[in-house]
C-alpha cells in the first residue's frame, strides 16, 4: 500500500538506458541471459533431485542456491524487459514494495546460504571423520531455516524502512528495478535515519556471512597446508574452488553497491553493479558449479544417458 503521507501511488522505472537504438538489442540480450539462468538453475535443481549420489549436504545447499538464483532473477528480469518494449514501465507503489521485499529476501538469503556452504566445506575438509554426524539432515535443515529467517528479517526491515518514506510528487525511479538507493533518492524528506538503517541491515546481511566465510576458509587453508601429498592438496582445493568463485562474484558486486555512500557511487554506476549481482551472477552460478564439479558432470552424463536410452 502507498504510505499515508505520500501522494505517489505508482512509479515509473526509467530502465537501463534512454537511447532508443539500444532498446531492442538489450531486450534480446537480457532475454537470452534470463533463458540461460532459468535453464541452468532449474536444470541443476532437477539434476540434484534425480541423482541419489548428489543427496549430500553440499548439493542440498547447492539445490537451494539454484532455487534462490532462479527466484530473484524472476523477480527482476521480466519487469526489466518490459522497459525495453514499452514507452513507460509503470509499477504500482504496492508492486514496487513487493518487488523490493522479494529482492532483499532472496539476496540476503543467498548471502547467508553461501556462509552455510563455507561451513559445510570446513567440516568436510577439516573434520572428515565426523562429517556425516556434524552435517546431519537435522543440522542442514536448521542451517537452512536460519538462512531463510535472516532473509525474511532483513527483507522486512528494508521494506518497512523504505515504505515509511514520503515521496510527494516524485515517481521517476532512475533504475530498472525498485531498489533501495534509487527510492531513497526520491524521498522529499530527510533520509539520514533511513540510510543508517540500510547501512546497519546491509552490514549484518553481508558482514556476518563474510566473517563466517573468512574464518571457515582460514581454517580450511591452514588444514590444507598440513596435507603432505600434492594430490590431497589439489583435491581439497578443487572442492572449494567453485564456492570461492561464486562468493567473490556475489559479495564483490553487492558490497560495492550498498556499502558505499551514493555520493561516491552514482546511481548510473550503481545500475551496472546491481545488474551484475541480480542478473549475471545467478546466470553464472550453475555454469561454475557444473563445469568445475566432477560429480555434477558425471550425474549429468548418467541422466542424459538414461534419457537417450529410454
Amino acid at each position: 500500500m502507498a504510505a499515508q503521507n505520500s501522494s505517489v501511488t505508482e512509479f515509473i522505472l526509467l530502465g537501463l538506458t534512454d537511447q532508443p537504438g539500444l532498446q531492442m538489442p538489450l531486450f534480446f540480450l537480457f532475454s537470452s541471459f534470463y533463458m540461460v539462468t532459468v535453464v541452468g538453475n532449474l536444470g541443476l535443481v532437477t539434476l540434484i533431485g534425480l541423482n541419489s549420489n548428489l543427496h549430500i549436504p553440499m548439493y542440498f545447499f547447492l539445490f537451494n542456491l539454484s532455487l534462490i538464483d532462479f527466484c530473484y532473477s524472476t523477480t527482476i528480469i521480466p519487469k526489466m524487459l518490459k522497459s525495453f518494449v514499452s514507452k513507460q514501465n509503470i509499477i504500482m507503489h504496492a508492486g514496487c514494495m513487493t518487488q523490493l521485499f522479494f529482492l532483499c529476501f532472496f539476496v540476503i538469503s543467498e548471502s547467508f546460504l553461501l556462509s552455510a556452504m563455507a561451513y559445510d566445506r570446513y567440516v568436510a575438509i577439516c573434520k572428515p571423520l565426523v562429517y556425516t554426524v556434524t552435517m546431519s539432515l537435522q543440522v542442514c535443515l536448521l542451517l537452512l531455516l536460519g538462512v531463510y529467517v535472516m532473509g525474511f528479517s532483513g527483507a522486512l526491515a528494508h521494506t518497512g524502512n523504505i515504505a515509511g518514506l514520503t515521496f510527494c510528487a516524485k515517481n521517476l525511479i532512475n533504475h530498472f528495478m525498485c531498489d533501495i538507493l534509487p527510492l531513497l533518492e526520491l524521498s522529499c524528506n530527510s533520509t539520514y535515519v533511513n540510510e543508517l538503517v540500510v547501512f546497519v541491515v546491509v552490514s549484518i546481511g553481508i558482514g556476518m556471512p563474510i566473517v563466517t566465510i573468512f574464518i571457515s576458509y582460514a581454517l580450511i587453508f591452514s588444514s590444507i597446508l598440513h596435507i603432505h601429498s600434492t594430490e590431497g592438496k589439489s583435491k581439497a582445493f578443487s572442492t572449494c574452488g567453485s564456492h570461492i568463485m561464486v562468493v567473490s562474484l556475489f559479495y564483490g558486486s553487492s558490497a560495492f553497491m550498498y556499502l558505499k555512500p551514493p555520493s561516491i557511487l552514482p546511481l548510473e554506476k550503481g545500475k551496472v553493479s546491481s545488474l551484475f549481482y541480480t542478473i549475471v551472477v545467478p546466470m553464472l552460478n550453475p555454469l561454475i558449479y557444473s563445469l568445475r564439479n566432477k560429480d555434477v558432470k558425471v550425474a549429468l552424463k548418467k541422466t542424459l544417458g538414461r534419457e537417450i536410452f529410454s
